[in-house]
Protein backbone atom coordinates (compact mmCIF):
# COMPACT_ATOMS: atom_id res chain seq x y z
CA UNK A 1 0.00 0.00 0.00
CA UNK A 2 1.92 3.55 -0.84
CA UNK A 3 1.69 5.86 1.49
CA UNK A 4 0.17 8.72 -0.84
CA UNK A 5 -2.71 6.84 -1.08
CA UNK A 6 -3.58 7.08 2.61
CA UNK A 7 -4.60 11.04 4.01
CA UNK A 8 -6.92 12.59 6.11
CA UNK A 9 -10.24 14.18 4.73
CA UNK A 10 -8.12 17.60 5.27
CA UNK A 11 -5.84 16.92 2.99
CA UNK A 12 -8.15 15.84 0.41
CA UNK A 13 -8.79 18.05 -2.77
CA UNK A 14 -12.55 18.96 -4.30
CA UNK A 15 -14.09 16.29 -5.86
CA UNK A 16 -11.26 13.58 -4.79
CA UNK A 17 -13.25 10.42 -3.05
CA UNK A 18 -11.54 7.88 -0.20
CA UNK A 19 -12.68 5.35 1.94
CA UNK A 20 -12.38 5.78 6.04
CA UNK A 21 -10.17 4.15 7.41
CA UNK A 22 -9.73 5.35 11.16
CA UNK A 23 -10.73 7.82 13.51
CA UNK A 24 -8.05 9.08 15.74
CA UNK A 25 -8.27 11.94 18.36
CA UNK A 26 -9.96 12.23 22.00
CA UNK A 27 -12.88 9.99 22.94
CA UNK A 28 -15.81 12.23 22.99
CA UNK A 29 -14.61 13.93 19.55
CA UNK A 30 -14.50 10.25 17.93
CA UNK A 31 -17.89 9.25 19.27
CA UNK A 32 -19.39 12.71 17.59
CA UNK A 33 -18.14 11.78 14.22
CA UNK A 34 -19.26 8.39 14.55
CA UNK A 35 -22.70 9.51 15.46
CA UNK A 36 -22.26 12.09 11.81
CA UNK A 37 -21.98 8.34 10.44
CA UNK A 38 -18.23 8.93 9.63
CA UNK A 39 -17.58 4.73 10.09
CA UNK A 40 -14.59 3.22 8.86
CA UNK A 41 -15.55 1.63 5.90
CA UNK A 42 -17.70 4.62 4.51
CA UNK A 43 -17.25 6.63 1.54
CA UNK A 44 -16.62 10.38 1.68
CA UNK A 45 -16.34 12.72 -1.05
CA UNK A 46 -14.79 16.15 -0.38
CA UNK A 47 -17.41 19.05 -2.23
CA UNK A 48 -15.24 21.71 -1.32
CA UNK A 49 -13.63 23.86 1.01
CA UNK A 50 -14.73 27.40 2.15
CA UNK A 51 -13.15 30.19 0.88
CA UNK A 52 -10.68 30.91 3.68
CA UNK A 53 -10.15 26.83 3.82
CA UNK A 54 -12.38 26.01 6.70
CA UNK A 55 -14.61 24.51 7.30
CA UNK A 56 -14.87 21.56 4.55
CA UNK A 57 -18.26 20.26 2.91
CA UNK A 58 -18.26 16.75 2.70
CA UNK A 59 -20.55 14.25 0.82
CA UNK A 60 -20.85 11.17 3.30
CA UNK A 61 -24.16 8.59 2.74
CA UNK A 62 -25.79 10.66 0.60
CA UNK A 63 -25.62 13.77 2.75
CA UNK A 64 -23.79 16.89 3.11
CA UNK A 65 -21.48 17.57 6.35
CA UNK A 66 -19.32 20.42 7.24
CA UNK A 67 -16.91 19.79 9.66
CA UNK A 68 -13.41 22.12 11.10
CA UNK A 69 -10.08 21.31 9.44
CA UNK A 70 -9.18 20.41 12.85
CA UNK A 71 -11.30 17.52 13.02
CA UNK A 72 -11.16 16.46 9.40
CA UNK A 73 -7.23 16.11 10.87
CA UNK A 74 -8.59 12.96 12.87
CA UNK A 75 -10.30 10.93 9.84
CA UNK A 76 -7.42 9.04 8.44
CA UNK A 77 -8.96 7.76 4.00
CA UNK A 78 -7.77 5.46 1.73
CA UNK A 79 -7.93 6.91 -1.53
CA UNK A 80 -11.30 5.61 -3.76
CA UNK A 81 -10.20 3.59 -6.60
CA UNK A 82 -6.68 1.84 -4.82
Amino acid sequence: MSKEKIKTIADMMPKEKGRVLKISGKAQLRRRLLDMGILPGALVEMVRHAPLGDPIDLKIKGYHLSLRKSEAAHITIKKAGS
